[in-house]
């Protein structure tokens, strides 16, 4: 790239980086790019407005030049011969460092796309109509008097010069959109898809590579390049290539794009790629940092199958020993999360059976305990009652009537047998109602016992007290009951024979039930 008169290692990095990129765009020789650039001051939009216009060259530039074609201060840097360096790397086995793969600034995805209100819009559209007339007119002029867009570039603001529409037609979309669009028309124009280009954005495909530690191919092609179809169709596609780019052995995945996509210029850029079409290699590089992406080799021109796959496989060969050892240890830290994984687990599944055996534990004793607080309860609410009941039966006692003297010729006489078997003859008062002769048996016991009545106990408070059996006749069977009210004569008659019958709750509601029905 050097050629008598220029060195390229002269070159300052801004002077350096503007021969790339016009050398990338237009394709033209070094020799003369250089001059061109000088004439416009390295300013390449203007240089590649020269080249494209095909005009010659500026006198005013030229002198302008000229008067300023001080050289620059030297740096104190080291400088390098490019074609030296490249015939030094196909001599000398040693590799060369790995240059850091750039990531690109590209147009979020999620960008919203800014649209004027309606009212708004149609207000501007006679002015949107009117310059556009005037935009079509000024290329007519320029087409027709080509000094006038040299006079424009001279005298236009340098910040207005960068801000260039894309006249190439296409519409800018985001990383994911313009790879999807590129696969489309990849496979319009060539075919299948054989390569596996990844639908993705560079930087996503960087960070896909770096997880997955594989190499990243990045192919950039420049459709108005005239070896880009043939390099396509003989070398990219071919079945060597094909081949290994698909074994899953050597790990490699494609990214490609157009140049005349924004993302891909950027890519095509970042990689210093000088010569079209081009391949680039890119791989994690752990010597440098646990981050670090790099380019390991560069494709830059036609190169035949066996070339293109001997430069990755090369590549390939010297960088895939570190990734296997990163693979090795990502594998023994993802066994050693994953064991602990496994044990966390089973410690909790060990922390849940011991919790749920405590809960059961706890909740059987609080059950127990309950059960017996109840049981307590009961048996003091038991004997409550069974005090209450007894002195409820000494009270009751004592307001009993006494038996009726054989001078009361209407005396009920009343043969009673009680739950014991014992038979209990007794008379009563004609006036006497039917709970009187349920007092008397239900008292019979403290009757038995006391021989007479007492005066001195008193009815105890809140008891409610309850019959828990009733009278029958058992021929015919007849039931007195004491809520039926009346006197023992009206009920009963001169005289009768009774038994005493517990009351069932259980029977008393299934009788319940039948009467009911």
């Amino acid at each position: 790239m050097s050629s008598p008169g220029l060195d390229i290692s002269e070159l300052s990095d801004t002077e350096r980086s503007a021969l790339e990129t016009y050398i990338t765009v237009t394709g033209q020789e070094p020799s003369e790019a250089i001059p061109l650039l000088r004439r416009c001051q390295w300013n390449v939009q203007i240089a590649i407005s020269k080249f494209f216009d095909g005009e010659g060259p500026d006198p005013v530039e030229e002198a302008r030049a000229a008067v300023d074609n001080t050289p620059p201060p030297r740096q104190n840097r080291q400088t390098q011969n490019l074609m030296r360096d490249d015939l030094t790397a196909q001599l000398t086995p040693t590799p060369r460092a790995a240059d850091p793969a750039p990531r690109v600034v590209t147009q979020p995805e999620d960008q919203p796309v800014y649209r004027p209100p309606f009212l708004l819009a149609l207000l501007f559209t006679p002015f949107n109509i009117l310059y556009r007339i005037l935009c079509s007119s000024f290329r007519l002029f320029g087409a027709l008097f080509p000094f006038l867009p040299r006079f424009f570039n001279t005298t236009a603001n340098p910040a207005l010069q960068g801000a260039r529409r894309n006249t190439n037609g296409r519409r800018t979309l985001g990383p994911k959109d313009t790879a999807a669009r590129f696969i489309r028309e990849f496979e319009e124009e060539y075919g299948t898809n054989a390569l596996g280009f990844l639908e993705n954005g560079y930087n996503m495909s960087l960070e896909k590579a770096h997880k997955d530690l594989k190499f990243l191919l990045v192919v950039l092609l420049a459709p108005e390049h005239d070896d880009t179809n043939g390099w396509v169709r003989d070398t990219l596609l071919s079945r060597e290539v094909v081949d290994f780019v698909s074994d899953p052995q050597n790990g490699v995945l494609v990214w490609g794009g157009n140049v005349q996509d924004s993302e891909a210029y950027q890519v095509s850029n970042s990689l210093k790629c000088t010569k079209f079409p081009f391949a680039a290699a890119i791989v994690h590089t752990p010597n440098v940092s646990s981050t670090a992406m790099s380019v390991v080799t560069r494709i830059s021109g036609t190169t035949s199958p066996t070339e293109f796959v001997d430069q990755l496989r090369s590549a390939i060969s010297q960088h895939k020993e570190p990734l296997e050892r990163i693979g090795a240890t990502r594998a023994e830290q993802q066994a050693s999360r994953s064991l602990r994984e496994q044990q966390d687990e089973a410690y909790e599944r060990s922390l849940a059976t011991d919790r749920e055996r405590k809960r059961q534990q706890q909740e059987a004793e609080a059950a127990r305990q309950r059960e017996e607080q109840e049981a307590a309860e009961r048996e003091v609410a038991e004997q409550k009652r069974i005090h209450d009941l007894g002195q409820w039966k000494r009270w009751r006692a004592q307001t009993i009537a006494d038996e009726p003297g054989p001078d009361v010729k209407d005396a009920v006489r009343v043969s009673i047998r009680l739950t014991s078997g014992e038979r209990v003859i007794r008379k009563f008062g004609p006036a006497e109602g039917i709970e009187e002769l349920y007092a008397f048996v239900e008292c019979y016991d403290v009757l038995q016992s006391q021989g007479e009545n007492s005066t001195d106990v008193e009815k105890p408070n809140g008891f409610e007290h309850e019959y828990k059996f009733r009278l029958v006749s058992p021929m015919p069977r007849a039931v007195y009951e004491i809520d039926a009210g009346g006197t023992i004569r009206d009920q009963i008659g001169r005289g009768g024979n009774l038994l005493v019958e517990p009351i069932d709750e259980d029977s008393d509601e299934e009788d319940e039930a039948e009467e009911e029905s």
